[in-house]
């Protein structure tokens, strides 16, 4: 039992490193990043013309209906038989993004579906047009229903971002998976990555429910529910 709280405590700062300078970010990077072809994409399917529609169907279609895994292969190491080699984090930003992006489009796209036509018909009263409707009107409605799903994907991508290991990027169970090739341990560093894995995200769940108890004192999702 000493040794292995010994050996925990040392390799607790190489693993907090790599979730600090790598875990995190990429994180951080593939939620913006996603957010944002999330928002686009159901857009697009909601307003946009035809064409685009269908592609952004298919491309959600395929997002949803295969593994992160094999899409992050896909791109770290398929790709560079078409002539693309890409670095593995840019890689697994590129493998997150994409999927996180076809994820949110959906939580996007039901939430904006959702706000009563007639606050379209309110804002397009006072003279406000598409745009103006949109930015201030259907997507701050909107937002604050889609705070506990966005939440709930977040909180989530931080646990798929082990999958980045996979490709070499030296996130935490990466750097997990490196001491226990020296130090022949696996059950006591794997348990250790878990539970750093577990902090983070009750420390994110604790956020979320902060951030929802106060959209609820403003009519957010609560409302929504009822």
């Amino acid at each position: 039992m000493l040794h292995w709280l010994t050996l925990m405590a040392d390799s607790l700062p190489s693993l907090l490193w790599a979730a600090l300078v790598f875990t995190i970010p990429l994180t951080l990077a593939s939620f913006a990043l996603g957010l944002m072809v999330g928002l686009l994409s159901a857009v697009i399917r909601l307003f946009g013309p035809a064409p685009l529609a269908v592609v952004v169907r298919f491309y959600v279609w395929i997002i949803r209906g295969t593994p992160l895994l094999v899409q992050l292969f896909l791109i770290f190491y398929g790709l560079p038989s078409a002539g693309i080699v890409l670095d593995a984090f840019p890689a697994a930003l590129i493998g997150f993004t994409l999927n996180v992006g076809a994820y949110t489009s959906e939580i996007i796209r039901a939430v904006i579906g959702s706000v009563p036509k007639g606050q379209w018909e309110a804002a397009y009263s006072i003279g406000m047009n598409w745009n103006q409707a949109m930015r201030r009107t259907i997507l701050p409605q909107a937002a604050r229903v889609a705070v506990p799903p966005l939440a709930n994907s977040f909180i989530s991508l931080v646990k798929d971002t082990s999958l980045a290991a996979a490709i070499t990027v030296p996130e935490l169970f990466q750097a997990a998976q490196r001491i226990v090739a020296t130090t022949y341990e696996p059950l006591i560093l794997y348990v250790e990555a878990a539970l750093i894995y577990l902090v983070l995200s009750s420390a994110l769940s604790a956020l979320q429910l902060r951030l929802e108890r106060r959209l609820g004192r403003y009519g957010g999702f609560l409302e929504a529910k009822s």
